[in-house]
């Protein structure tokens, strides 16, 4: 077995990082209650929860329910104590948010996408950002950062790779946009976003193993694996847009044919042509509300679609939890149907035991409020220490 070892600011920096993502957790706590859950003895919990308090990240409310002796006071998460922006690229718009340290929605920008140069989308993300800095009410920290979620595939130094609907290879979207806004910038890809937003804040703050499903533009997964994402031995995993579901099916933009997102993401609007009133998903929704069959059917039938690839991906990865999320959640009405008939149909039965399927509990907000989270945790600094 591998020995952990560390000098003293380690360990202090290690054991500040339990304590508040206890608190952030479970809190309001006492700081018995802190050393019980995270096992560090009560002087060290006390020191280190005042540090954290004069740092204005948490305070104390009170009193709580007593033992015995003096009520003690409860320590809770300061979520005021800075902001951050959450930036969701999408193929015809750019929804941004601002959001305080817990993801609450503070204000929010949409901005329509005619052209998908770099220059052009990165004015529109830097003219978004700088809006909603600008409306960031006084805090200690004031804005801490910057997440971005992106339909394509992101390394580790925030570049995009490839991302096909964008027509991008290799762009250095972190540093670009950071050098413009002045403040810290994470890039990852929508769908690990989005299963972060749900995972913190959503349909999944109760599962351990859960697969995200953004289903807009494009399709792609973010996957949790025992409370942590999951990323691959690159950081590409979630590609699942792009993993063939019809073996001589449509070509697709990355060069493959069949792709699961042909059939099952907002591409099928504009596939279908002149047999549907508008290729917008919102506006195909009050087309819905109102009726329209053809409509109701071409929601169906993504459905369907939706519920093939889907078994194909609890097949593989067993979840716990499966959540839909991305604009196309806001036709659940239509979609869950056939999807579940497909999945309850088509899965294993030891798979589908015990499985739930969720649409998003945040809606088509999970990859904005998702990458606000990604700047949060950068800024709160969470140390992972593992055994090789």
């Amino acid at each position: 077995m591998t020995a952990i070892t560390g000098d003293q600011a380690l360990v202090k920096k290690i054991n500040t990082s339990i304590i508040l993502n206890t608190i952030i957790r479970y809190g309001p706590l006492s700081r018995a209650r802190v050393s019980e859950l995270t096992g560090l003895n009560k002087a060290t919990v006390s020191n280190l929860v005042q540090e954290l308090c004069d740092h204005h990240l948490l305070e104390e409310i009170g009193p709580g329910e007593s033992s015995g002796g003096r009520k003690p006071r409860l320590l809770l998460f300061n979520g005021k104590a800075g902001c951050a922006v959450g930036v969701e690229l999408r193929i015809t718009q750019l929804v941004a948010v601002l959001t305080d340290l817990e993801g609450k929605i503070m204000a929010e920008e949409e901005l329509q996408l005619d052209k998908h140069d770099v220059p052009y989308v990165l004015e529109a993300l830097v003219r978004a950002v700088n809006s909603l800095m600008r409306l960031a009410p006084p805090s200690p920290y004031g804005v801490v950062g910057v997440g971005v979620g992106v339909p394509g595939m992101v390394d580790e130094n925030g570049t995009v790779l490839f991302a096909p609907n964008l027509g991008w290879d290799m762009v250095p979207l972190r540093q670009l946009l950071q050098d413009e806004v002045g403040v810290p910038v994470t890039v990852d890809n929508e769908a690990n976003a989005g299963a972060q937003g749900e995972l913190r804040f959503g349909a999944g703050r109760d599962a351990r193993h859960l697969l995200y499903i953004s289903a807009g533009s494009g399709i792609g997964s973010g996957i949790i694996i025992n409370g942590e994402l999951y990323k691959g031995a690159r950081g590409y995993a979630g590609e699942t847009g792009h993993m063939t579901i019809e073996a001589d099916g449509k070509e697709c933009s990355c060069g493959n044919r069949g792709c699961w997102e042909l059939y099952a993401s907002e591409k099928m609007h504009d596939l279908a042509g002149d047999s549907l009133p508008s290729r917008r998903t919102s506006e195909l929704i009050r087309h819905a509300e109102q009726g329209d069959a053809s409509v109701i059917g071409h929601f169906s039938e993504m459905g369907r679609y939706l519920g093939i690839g889907i078994t194909n991906l609890v097949n593989g990865f067993n979840p716990q939890l499966v959540v839909i999320g991305g604009p196309l959640s806001d036709a659940r009405e239509w979609i869950g149907g056939t999807m579940g008939q497909v999945v309850s149909k088509r899965t294993l039965p030891y798979h589908r035991e015990r499985m739930e399927i969720r649409f998003a509990g945040l809606g088509s907000r999970s990859t904005v409020i998702g990458a606000a989270y990604s700047a949060v945790s950068q800024f709160l600094g969470p140390v992972r220490v593992s055994a090789l």
